[in-house]
């Protein structure tokens, strides 16, 4: 964060804000009486009504907020996008912003809370960082009544003749909590159930997240829950919760979920804000339901994807994009100097010196990341984020390397200043946008077998040499060609610190190798997983979690999320 002793922190400035009440927003954007379910003064559901009503208007613009790879050090993609929003509307374009829901992993973990910063920020931030309107348990709730039915169906008879060492459906939880990784369920005796080995992921990682990401109305999610593999039967056939007969009990507990979320940032520009999977083991955007929403609602929409352009830019691209039938007009790579500064080599204790020689070695990794983009066919603009220990050599330095490249740039103070900050990133946004240059496509066609699909992103977009397979991922390739798998997109699960699948090699690593060492079928969300290195489906604490800071006043007023 671009703090100083004398700056107040981001929930104290939220905590001083004056918000609009939510009807307020609503009205601005010309949502009618019936289509909006207020939850309190500040936040509110949006009938998904709102679409079929507009049906027939021109979709705003859509503009992707993606970053480089992601440091410690922290790149501020959230606080501009929410600044990105505020500064279109400055310039009077009607502009929404879409973003993810919190998880309470990592807001509890290491990185406090997720909605922007400084005066970037969505609010009531207190709400959306903690239990918001509930979309999350209810996620969670859908996810875990699934594997009760299962468990269930074995203990009463087991009439699918479910093989129970071939069970993949794992229970979920919104925490980050290591002993949970490695379970033991159905101890007890034949009236506790049948004794197997079972495992959670953090509900973020739940293919009902995905699922509730990807679907474009309340049928298609329940056509889409109906199409996940939770076991495989002794002739080693998948088994789908549809041959359960629950994908309609799992429906009932989202209705309600599916209904995108509506705040406002500091200066009343309106947010929508809903889902939230993770972009290094799941596909890391917002719903396409509140993307297309917004689009309709505004004509601009300012939306991100979790990490960097290799994660979440590139499953935005060549999932929800092809799933929703969304079109980007624009990409903004967040880059701050810091973090180059560490992908050059510097420890983070030392960030806050000046070296431009650092800054120089680590601008390769922005550098890949302008090529990744500048493959899909997307016009882009750099926004270097900068911060208070930013000194006016290493701006100029960064600044003077995008102009000598002919990259687009913009030095973007949106933390500081709120829209004022990211007028001009929002200005030369609009001039790449009105050149006509979107010659979008996408890296790899559907029709690609699951290895050339999984070779186009390790090599085009992470500038791998080439993929090795473990015997277990060959196998699985093709047991699902041979399930009529094999024209379903590619989620990559990949550490997101580094474009290799190694965290430890920052900057642009060369001569690497990325290994696949298994792979797993998200039938009902539409793609095929890919897990690489050791990523972790559920991640655990740090030694000095971010909740060990977190309280409340008397007055009920939280303390600590940021």
């Amino acid at each position: 964060m671009n703090i100083s002793t004398n700056v107040k922190s981001d929930i104290e400035i939220a905590q001083i804000a004056t918000m609009k009440k939510i009807n307020q927003i609503a009205d601005d954007l010309s949502i009618q009486e019936d289509e909006l379910e207020p939850y309190g003064h500040y936040k509110a559901k949006l009938s998904l009504d709102i679409v079929k009503r507009l049906e027939k208007k021109v979709d705003g613009k859509i503009i992707l907020v993606t970053a480089i790879s992601p440091t410690p050090a922290g790149e501020g993609k959230s606080t501009v996008t929410v600044g990105l929003g505020q500064a279109f509307n400055r310039i009077g374009k009607k502009a929404i912003i879409a973003m993810r829901e919190p998880s309470l992993g990592p807001t509890m973990g290491i990185k406090g809370g997720a909605t922007g910063g400084g005066h970037s920020q969505v609010l009531p931030m207190e709400d959306i960082n903690l239990h918001f309107t509930g979309d999350l348990h209810a996620i969670t709730t859908a996810n875990n009544a699934l594997a009760a039915l299962l468990d269930n169906h074995i203990h009463q008879g087991n009439q699918l003749n479910i093989d129970v060492r071939r069970i993949v459906w794992k229970r979920v939880v919104d925490l980050n909590d290591r002993a949970l990784r490695n379970v033991i369920v159905g101890l007890g005796g034949p009236l506790q159930g049948v004794p197997r080995e079972d495992s959670f992921d953090i509900t973020v990682a739940s293919e009902i997240m995905a699922i509730f990401c990807l679907a474009t109305d309340l049928q298609d999610l329940k056509r889409r829950l109906a199409k996940i593999v939770v076991a495989y039967n002794y002739d080693k056939k998948p088994v789908t919760a549809g041959d359960l007969g629950v994908e309609g009990a799992l429906t009932l507990l989202l209705k309600d979920a599916i209904k995108p979320n509506l705040v406002q940032t500091l200066e009343h520009t309106p947010a929508i804000i809903h889902g939230g999977p993770f972009a290094n083991i799941a596909h890391g955007c917002n719903s396409v339901i509140a993307t297309k929403m917004a689009a309709k609602l505004g004509d601009y929409v300012i939306t991100e994807a979790g990490f960097g352009a290799d994660l979440g830019a590139e499953k935005f691209l060549h999932i929800k994009a092809r799933s929703g039938g969304i079109k980007p007009e624009a990409v903004v790579i967040v880059a701050t100097i810091r973090a180059l500064k560490m992908h050059g080599g510097v420890p983070r204790n030392n960030l806050k010196e000046e070296n431009v020689k650092a800054l120089n070695k680590g601008i390769e990794n922005l550098q890949k990341h302008i090529e990744t983009v500048q493959a899909f066919g997307l016009p882009f603009v750099v926004a270097v984020n900068r911060f208070i220990t930013d000194t006016k050599e290493e701006v100029d330095t960064l600044l003077n390397w995008c102009s000598m490249n002919q990259f687009p740039v913009s030095l973007t103070e949106v933390w500081e200043k709120g829209g004022e900050g990211g007028v001009d990133l929002a200005t030369k946004l609009i001039e790449e946008i009105e050149k006509g240059d979107n010659q979008f496509k996408p890296l790899y066609e559907l029709s690609d077998s699951i290895e050339d699909k999984i070779n186009s992103i390790a090599t085009k977009v992470y500038g791998a040499d080439g993929v090795e397979y473990s015997a277990k991922a060959k196998k699985q390739i093709a047991e699902f060609e041979g399930e009529g798998w094999g024209n379903f997109p590619i989620c990559m699960a990949k550490t997101q610190y580094s474009l290799s699948d190694n965290p430890a090699l920052l900057g642009r690593p060369s001569g690497f190798t990325i290994t696949i060492r298994e792979l797993k079928p998200s039938i009902g969300a539409g793609f095929i997983v890919a897990l690489t290195g050791d990523v972790m489906t559920m991640p655990g604490l740090p030694k000095l979690p971010a909740a060990l800071n977190m309280d409340v006043d008397e007055n009920g007023k939280a303390q600590g999320l940021f």
